[in-house]
C-alpha cells in the first residue's frame, strides 16, 4: 500500500477501474434478469438455486474488490491533490503599525534571501509574535508576484509540544491520509516522502517552547533541502539555538504612539472623552507597549464613561490585582505565567521573582543582583567570588532569553523589567506560601511603613525608592523575612532600636541612600546577616560592632563619611567583599584587619581618602600595600597609592593573583566603582615621571591613564629601552593634559618590537604640544596594528594623525576615528617623505575597515585621505565646522555601506565630486546638523 500511495494516480489506472466497474454491474444485471425468468415459469428447484447462490458469491467477490481498489484509487488522489499554496489565517492587521511592519518587512527580506533557511521570531509573551507571523502569511497569500513557496503550511506546537498532533497538521494540511494505527515513525517516512515531492516549502511552527527534532517530525532539513524554509516563533532565544536557527529576529513592544491608538482602538471612543482621556493614557502607560495587555485592559473598560471606573482599574493594576479586571488575569497574567512555570535550574524562578522587587523602570546593576541571590542562598557560596560573579552573569542572560528580563542601561551592565511582566511576578510572589511570599511596595511615594502589611510568611520586603521618614520603634514580626529593601529613602534618618528584632532570619539588610547618621546596636543580633548595604549614607559616621555579623559575606559602605573602621571586623572571617570606595572621611587602615579579613576576595577603595603606600611612609599600625599580600583569596582590588611603587622595596609577588584591578596614582578617579571583574586599570595624576619606572605595573594592565603628568618624554624613552619584551595586555592608552614634546631626546628608539603590540583604543586629549602621533609612535616602537578606536581632542599644535614616512601605513583594524578642536590640523594620514611621494597610486585604502568618522572644529583641515582613496566600508561620517575640507575619500560604491553624512548643508553643497553621479547617490543619506559649537 505504502509503494501504491508512493506512485502518481494515473488516467488509465482509473478508466481500467471503471470498465471493470461497468462490467461486473452487467454480470450482476445478468444474474438477477435469470432469477426473476426463473421464477415467472417456477421451475430450476433446490439445484438451480444453489448455482445462482454460487455466482452471486463469486459477484460479491468481485465487487468487494474493486469497492477496495476504489477506495485506494481515492486515497492516492487525496494524497497527490495540490494543496492550496496558502491558507488565509484569520487575525488582526499591522499595517498601521510602524515597529511591526518594519519586522514585517525584515522577515520578508530575509526570506528572499537564499542564504538564510530558517527564522526566529521570538520575544516575550503578548508582544505580537503570532499577529505578526499571521501578517506574513496574507502577505504570501496576497503575494502580486510568483509565488515563492509550493505550500505553506502553519502549524501551532504549544507548551505541551505533543509530536503526533503536529505531525497531524502538516498531513492534514498536505491532504495526506493517517490512520489510527500508524505510527509517529511511520508517518514521518510519509511526511518527509510527500514534503520532498512538494519542492518549495515554508513550515510556520507557532508558539514553540522547546527545540523541535525536524527529523523525528519527518521535516527535510532546510540545509539540506534546496527551497526549504522555516520560521519559528518563540518566547525563548535557546529555543532559536537549539534548532540552530540562521536568523533571529526580536518582536520589540510597541511605542507610546503605536500603544495609545491600539488601546483606541479596542476601547472605543470613551478613551478619547475628557475627563477619561488622561486616565485612559496612563493605563495605556501602564501596560508598557505590550499588545497583549493593551487590547485586554482597553476591551474591559470600553463603554464604561464612569471616572470611578477607570480609577478603580488602574488602582487594581498597580497594585499586581487583576482578579477584578475582566480578561486580564486569565488572558494576560496567566499567559505571561507560563514562562515563569518554563524556567529551568536550580532557584531559577527565585531568582527571577527577586527581580520584582526594584521599581518600575529600573535600571538594576547585574553585579548587585548577584551579591543579593548569593546572600540568599539562590546561588552556591562553595567557590570563588569569581566564579559567583559569572553565574550571576548568566542568570540574569538566561532570565533575558526566556523574555523576562530585558537590557537596562546600555552603558552599564545592567538589567530591568518590563511593566507587566514585572506586575506577574509580584501577583505571583504575593501569592505563594512556600517560602518565596512577597511584599512589594517600591517607587510608589510612600511616606510611613505600615505594619499591618508586614505579616510573619513574608520572606522578602521592599520599601525601597519612597519618601519614608520613619521606621516604627517596635518589633514587627516577620520571622520567616530574609530580604529588607530600605534604600532610596532619602527623608530616613534614623532605624529604632527595637525596629530590626522582629527580623531575625534576615540575610540582606540596604539601608543605602539614607540620611542615618548610626545604625542600632540591635543589628549585632542579626546573625544570619550574609550583605548589608549602606551605600551613599552621606550621613554615616560611624558604626557599631560588627564582630557578631560573623556570616556577614558583602559589606558597603562606599560613599559615607566614615573616620574609621568599627571594631570586631577583624573577626569577619567570612567576608567577600568589602566596600570602601569614595569614604573621603576616612583616616585609617589598621594592618591587624587585613591579617583578620582571611576570606576577602573583592576590595574596593578607590576614591579613599586612605593611601596605600609602603611601611616607611605610614603611621604605625596602619596596612601597607605590602600587606594586602597575605589576603590569599583576593581577586580584586581597587585602591589609591600614595605615590608609585618599586618592586625592590615591596614583595608584588601576590600582584600576579589578580584577575582585576585599578589602581590610582594622584587625586584623579575612574568615577565608577570599579565592579567590573575583567577591569585592570592604572591611572596617574599630576605627577612628575621624569624619574619613575612604571614597567611593573603595566605587566598585566589592560588599561593606561596619564593625566596632566609632566616627565612623559623621558618616561616613555625609559620605557622603551629598559623593557625587556612588550606590554601584550594594554589594549587602552589615554594621555590627557600634558606639555611634553614628544621628541626623543637621545636618537630613534632602536626596539625590534612593538611595545603596545594589542592597542586597540588611543584618546589623546589636551595635549598642547603634540605635533603628530607618530612621534609618539616611534617612542614606543607602535605600529598600531589593532588599533580600533582612535580619539584626538584639543591638541592646538597637531598637523597631522600619522605619516607614511617612506613604509606603508595600514591600519587595518581602525574602525573609528574621533577628531576635535585641533586648530593647526591639516591633514589625517599624510604622505611625508620622498619615498612615500612616489609610493604606487594603485595601494590600496590605508584604513580599509574604517566605519566611523567624527570631526568637529578643525579650521584648516583640507585632506582626508590621498586623492584616489576611498574608504569602502565607511557607514558614518560627522562633520561640523570644518569649512575647508571639500572632498571625500567616497565614490558611488559608497552606497552600499554609508548610513548617514551629518554636517552643514552649506559645507555639503561646496564639496568636490568626481562626477555628478557620486553627488546624487549620496545625497539621500544627508542629514543637516545646526552649526553651533559643542559636542557632536
Amino acid at each position: 500500500m505504502e509503494n501504491e500511495l508512493d506512485d502518481s494516480v494515473s488516467m488509465p489506472k482509473v478508466t481500467g477501474w471503471l470498465t471493470e466497474v461497468e462490467g461486473i454491474q452487467d454480470e450482476v444485471n445478468s444474474v438477477l434478469q435469470s432469477i426473476a425468468a426463473n421464477n415467472k415459469k417456477r421451475c430450476g428447484g433446490f439445484f438451480s438455486c444453489c448455482q445462482w447462490s454460487r455466482e452471486l458469491a463469486k459477484t460479491l467477490e468481485k465487487v468487494q474488490m474493486l469497492q477496495k481498489e476504489g477506495n485506494s484509487i481515492i486515497s492516492m488522489a487525496a494524497a497527490n491533490r495540490k494543496a492550496h499554496a496558502v491558507e488565509h489565517m484569520p487575525g488582526p492587521s499591522v499595517e498601521n503599525q510602524s515597529t511591526a511592519s518594519q519586522n514585517l518587512a525584515r522577515i520578508m527580506d530575509l526570506l528572499n534571501d537564499d542564504g538564510v533557511k530558517s527564522i526566529g521570531v521570538w520575544g516575550m509573551g503578548g508582544v505580537g509574535k503570532t499577529t505578526l507571523v499571521k501578517n506574513l502569511n496574507n502577505k504570501l497569500e496576497n503575494a502580486s508576484s510568483a509565488q515563492p513557496f509550493g505550500v505553506v503550511i502553519w502549524v501551532t506546537v504549544s507548551k505541551d509540544l505533543d509530536l503526533r498532533r503536529i505531525q497531524m497538521q502538516i498531513a492534514h494540511r498536505l491532504n495526506v491520509e493517517v490512520k489510527m494505527e500508524e505510527s509517529t515513525e511511520s508517518l514521518a517516512v510519509k511526511l518527509f516522502r510527500r514534503l520532498k515531492r512538494t519542492g518549495k516549502f515554508l513550515l510556520i511552527l507557532d508558539d514553540v517552547w522547546k527545540g523541535i527534532d525536524l527529523d523525528a517530525l519527518g521535516v527535510p532539513r532546510p540545509e539540506v533541502h534546496t527551497g526549504c524554509k522555516i520560521i519559528i516563533t518563540t518566547r525563548f532565544l535557546d529555543v532559536c539555538r537549539q534548532m540552530k536557527i540562521d536568523k533571529r529576529v526580536k518582536v520589540q513592544i510597541l511605542n507610546y504612539d503605536e500603544a495609545w491608538e491600539l488601546f483606541c482602538q479596542n476601547a472605543g471612543e470613551v478613551a478619547t472623552l475628557k475627563p477619561i482621556k488622561p486616565l485612559a493614557e496612563t493605563v495605556t502607560k501602564k501596560c508598557d507597549g505590550l499588545p497583549l495587555a493593551i487590547i485586554i485592559m482597553a476591551t474591559s473598560m470600553r463603554g464604561k464613561k464612569k471616572v470611578e471606573l477607570w480609577k478603580d482599574a488602574l488602582n487594581e493594576l498597580q497594585n499586581s490585582q487583576p482578579e477584578n479586571i475582566p480578561g486580564i488575569e486569565d488572558q494576560v497574567y496567566r499567559v505571561l505565567k507560563w514562562s515563569y512555570d518554563s524556567l529551568q535550574g536550580k532557584n531559577m524562578k527565585s531568582c527571577f521573582l527577586f527581580c520584582s522587587l526594584f521599581p518600575e523602570d529600573f535600571s538594576i546593576d547585574i553585579s548587585e543582583l548577584t551579591k543579593y541571590w548569593l546572600a540568599e542562598g539562590l546561588i552556591d557560596e562553595h567557590q570563588t567570588y569569581d566564579n559567583i560573579h559569572n553565574r550571576g552573569f548568566a542568570v540574569a542572560e538566561y532570565l533575558k532569553d526566556c523574555c523576562l528580563l530585558e537590557d537596562g542601561d546600555p552603558k552599564e551592565t545592567t538589567v530591568k523589567m518590563h511593566d507587566v511582566v514585572r506586575d506577574v511576578a509580584i501577583w505571583i510572589a504575593s501569592s505563594l506560601e512556600h517560602g518565596c511570599k512577597s511584599l512589594v511596595r517600591s517607587g510608589i511615594r510612600l511616606r510611613k511603613v505600615s505594619e499591618s502589611e508586614m505579616l510573619k510568611l513574608v520572606k522578602r520586603i521592599s520599601y525601597m525608592n519612597n519618601e519614608i521618614e520613619r521606621l516604627p520603634d517596635c518589633p514587627i514580626s516577620c520571622s520567616e523575612a530574609t530580604t529588607l529593601l530600605l534604600q532610596g529613602n532619602s527623608p530616613l534618618e534614623r532605624v529604632p532600636e527595637g525596629f530590626l528584632l522582629g527580623f531575625p532570619a534576615l540575610r540582606v539588610l540596604n539601608l543605602g541612600e539614607t540620611k542615618i547618621q548610626r545604625l542600632p546596636h540591635s543589628l549585632l543580633q542579626q546573625g544570619e546577616l550574609r550583605a548589608l548595604i549602606l551605600r551613599q549614607c552621606s550621613s554615616l559616621e560611624e558604626l557599631p560592632s560588627l564582630g557578631g555579623l560573623r556570616r556577614l559575606q558583602v559589606l558597603d559602605c562606599s560613599c559615607t563619611d566614615l573616620k574609621e573602621l568599627p571594631e570586631g571586623m577583624e573577626q569577619l572571617s567570612c567576608l567577600r567583599v568589602l566596600n570602601l570606595s569614595y569614604t573621603k572621611q576616612l583616616q585609617t587602615f589598621a594592618a591587624r584587619l587585613v591579617s583578620g579579613l582571611s576570606g576577602l576576595e573583592v576590595l574596593e577603595m578607590i576614591g579613599s581618602n586612605y593611601k596605600w603606600g609602603v611601611r616607611q611612609k605610614m603611621k604605625e599600625g596602619e596596612a601597607t600595600f605590602k600587606d594586602l599580600g597575605c589576603l590569599e583569596q583576593l581577586i580584586r582590588l581597587s585602591i589609591e597609592l600614595e605615590s608609585i611603587i618599586y618592586p625592590s622595596s615591596e614583595n608584588i609577588s601576590w600582584f600576579g593573583r589578580l584577575k582585576s584591578f585599578e589602581f590610582s596614582v594622584g587625586s584623579l578617579t575612574h568615577g565608577g566603582e570599579g565592579t567590573n571583574l575583567e577591569e585592570r586599570l592604572v591611572i596617574i595624576d599630576n605627577l612628575d615621571l621624569s624619574g619613575e619606572w612604571i614597567g611593573w605595573m603595566l605587566s598585566d594592565a589592560i588599561s593606561l591613564w596619564f593625566h596632566q603628568c609632566s616627565g612623559l618624554n623621558k618616561m616613555l624613552e625609559n620605557l622603551a629601552t629598559r623593557s625587556s619584551g612588550c606590554f601584550a595586555s594594554l589594549k587602552s592608552l589615554s594621555i590627557m593634559f600634558s606639555h611634553s614634546m614628544f621628541i626623543l631626546t637621545g636618537g630613534s628608539y632602536g626596539g625590534q618590537y612593538d611595545l603596545l603590540p594589542n592597542l586597540e583604543k588611543l584618546h589623546l586629549s589636551n595635549l598642547f604640544n603634540l605635533e603628530s602621533i607618530s612621534e609618539l609612535g616611534v617612542h614606543l616602537g607602535l605600529r598600531f596594528s589593532r588599533l580600533r578606536q582612535l580619539e584626538v581632542l584639543g591638541c592646538p599644535k597637531i598637523k597631522y594623525l600619522l605619516s607614511y614616512d617612506g613604509v606603508d601605513l595600514f591600519l587595518e583594524n581602525l574602525e573609528e576615528i574621533k577628531v576635535e578642536y585641533c586648530d593647526n590640523l591639516r591633514g589625517l594620514f599624510i604622505h611625508n617623505s620622498r619615498r612615500a611621494s612616489s609610493m604606487p597610486t594603485t595601494l590600496g585604502s590605508v584604513v580599509p575597515n574604517l566605519r566611523k568618522v567624527q570631526l568637529g572644529c578643525l579650521p584648516q583641515l583640507t585632506t582626508l585621505s590621498r586623492e584616489e582613496e576611498t574608504w569602502p566600508h565607511l557607514e558614518h561620517l560627522i562633520v561640523r565646522e570644518c569649512g575647508n575640507l571639500n572632498k571625500l575619500p567616497l565614490n558611488v560604491q559608497s552606497a552600499n555601506s554609508i548610513k548617514e553624512i551629518r554636517g552643514e548643508l552649506i559645507w555639503w553643497d561646496t564639496l568636490e565630486w568626481d562626477n555628478h553621479e557620486t553627488w546624487s547617490t549620496l545625497r539621500p543619506f544627508v542629514r543637516a546638523m545646526a552649526s553651533h559649537p559643542g559636542q557632536l
